[in-house]
C-alpha cells in the first residue's frame, strides 16, 4: 500500500508541479549553469547505493587543491531561496517513482556516513527513504545527529499509513512557515562522520 501510494501521488504531484519544476530548471541553467540537477551518491533500501537528484543551489567553485570551496561561498542568492522555499527537493519524486525513495522515511545520508552507524542506527536502511521524515518535522537541521538518528529508528518501528499522513501534513506547514531550515548547512552541524571521530 505504501509503494502503490508513493508512486501515484509522486505522478501526480510531477504533474501538478511541472510549471513549477520548468521555471527553476530555466532560473537554475540561466544563474547557475549546467548542469540543472545535482546528483548525489546517497545510501538507500537496505544499504543501496542510488544517485539523489535536486536542483543545484550553488556554484563548483573549488580552492587551489581542487576542493570544493565551503557551502557559505558556494551557495548563491537562487540557491538560498530554493533551500528555504524547499523547491531543490522537487527533482527526488523522481527517485519515488523509481522506487530508490518514498515520500515519508529517514532521510538518506552520505555514502562516507556508513562505517559510523551503530548497530540499532542501521535500521534506518530497513525501510526506503523519505524526501520527509520524522526528523524534518520535528526539528530539522536544529537537531544534533544523535536525535534525528533516534526520530530515524523511531519511525520504522512504528511506521504506519497514518503516520505518514501526519508527517506529510506537518511537512506542509513547517515548509509554509519555513521552520528548522538551516540556512547555510555547514553553519549548523558537523558532518556526521566528523562528529563521530571527534566523539570516538
Amino acid at each position: 500500500m505504501k509503494r502503490l501510494f508513493d508512486l501515484a501521488a509522486s505522478l501526480l504531484l510531477l504533474c501538478l508541479f511541472s510549471p513549477i519544476l520548468l521555471l527553476v530548471a530555466i532560473v537554475v541553467r540561466v544563474k547557475l549553469g549546467s548542469p540543472i540537477l545535482f546528483k548525489q551518491k546517497r545510501v538507500g533500501y537496505h544499504e543501496r547505493i542510488f544517485n539523489l537528484y535536486k536542483f543545484r543551489t550553488m556554484t563548483n567553485e573549488k580552492d587551489e587543491a581542487g576542493n570544493d570551496l565551503p557551502d557559505s561561498i558556494r551557495l548563491t542568492k537562487v540557491g538560498l531561496l530554493l533551500r528555504r522555499l524547499s523547491v531543490d527537493e522537487l527533482p527526488q519524486l523522481l527517485n519515488v517513482v523509481k522506487g530508490e525513495m518514498s515520500l515519508v522515511g529517514p532521510r538518506p545520508l552520505l555514502v562516507r556516513y556508513l562505517p559510523y552507524y551503530t548497530i540499532e542506527e542501521r535500521k534506518r536502511h530497513t525501510v526506503r527513504p523519505g524526501i520527509t521524515g520524522y526528523a524534518q518535522v520535528e526539528g530539522r537541521n536544529q537537531l544534533d545527529w544523535n536525535s534525528r538518528l533516534t526520530l530515524d529508528i523511531k519511525y520504522v518501528e512504528n511506521q504506519s499509513f497514518f503516520l505518514d499522513l501526519k508527517i506529510i501534513f506537518k511537512t506542509i506547514s513547517k515548509t509554509i512557515k519555513r521552520d528548522g531550515v538551516a540556512k547555510v548547512p555547514d553553519q549548523e552541524m558537523l558532518d556526521f562522520d566528523v562528529e563521530r571521530r571527534m566523539k570516538a
